[in-house]
């Protein structure tokens, strides 16, 4: 199944993860709305709405980059009409955008749990719910979230409660999504087994020097294509790790998807322990969160 001719409005696309799902999906002749804030370019992120539509289209889609803060709903509203009427419809919804702040709960101002639980939960169902009269008019549609398995573990949580428990709320719109439109439209979420060389990665989490053992973000976007191009009637409800599903799709190398092949990997927040990595994959003791 190729993505030719489907729309997806993807947030948080202007860089990372978000923009590399974009390009891969591009190069099918994908319509592309890049949905994110950054219309001018920031200080210390790279990349806008702008030059992400350059990157798309150079990667062969059709591109329309539109300012949507998804945490207020007439934005929200206002990115999804506009898309619409430049390409007919909305077939696929990517919930990427994502806020970080993972410390204890002292350390946690509210409006930093403020700012997480409106991005992460609620800018993930405001956005779903307003596409989602032109996903019931798809052929295929998909809602996907970048957020993690549903593992109720205490040590996901003691460290950063307010991160953890937005990021879940991620997944369990996915979970209810899964359910409420089963054989109509698939909600699926994927997380990756490592950290990813982003932003967030060099301003939040471990500074630039980390990305040596990091995976590019290339690899999710790999395997948000293959499950977008799957049928929505039947693929749905999956909570899936991005090594071990592309490695059940016969993705043989994964050393592709590493900034420096032959480095061990730094794992990454939330991946369920009885999910092991696929053979050949060398991971680092030492954690994200902790």
């Amino acid at each position: 199944m190729s993505l030719e001719g489907k729309t997806l409005f993807i947030t948080g696309a202007s860089r990372g993860i978000g923009l590399a799902i974009a390009e891969r999906c591009a190069a099918d002749g994908a319509n592309v709305a890049i949905a994110a804030k950054t219309d001018k370019p920031h200080p210390k992120l790279e990349g806008t709405i702008h030059t992400a539509a350059e990157a798309v289209e150079a990667a062969g889609g059709k591109a329309l980059p539109v300012v949507c803060d998804i945490r207020d709903e007439d934005s929200v509203e206002h990115a999804v009409e506009k898309t619409a009427k430049a390409f007919g419809g909305i077939d696929i919804v990517v919930n990427n955008a994502s806020a970080i702040f993972p410390v204890g709960t002292k350390d946690t101002p509210m409006k930093r749990w403020d700012l997480m639980h409106q991005v992460n939960a609620r800018g993930t169902f405001l956005v779903t719910q307003k596409c989602l009269p032109h996903l019931e008019k798809a052929e295929n549609p998909h809602i996907l979230a970048l957020s993690p398995p549903l593992d109720m573990k205490e040590k996901w949580f003691a460290p950063h409660v307010a991160y953890t428990s937005a990021k879940f709320g991620m997944s369990l719109c996915i979970l209810g999504w899964a359910g409420e439109f089963r054989g109509r439209i698939a909600a699926n979420a994927i997380w990756p087994r490592t950290a990813i060389a982003t932003a967030a990665i060099a301003n939040v989490l471990a500074g630039e020097e980390a990305f040596a053992n990091c995976r590019k973000p290339e690899i999710l976007a790999e395997t948000a294509y293959r499950v977008l191009t799957k049928p929505a009637a039947e693929f749905t409800g999956n909570f899936l790790i991005d090594d071990t599903f592309l490695a059940a799709e016969g993705v043989t190398d994964l050393d592709q998807f590493a900034v420096e092949p032959g480095q061990p990997l730094l794992p990454d927040f939330f991946v369920p322990d009885d999910i092991p990595a696929p053979a050949g994959v060398d991971l680092m003791d030492v954690q994200l969160s902790g």
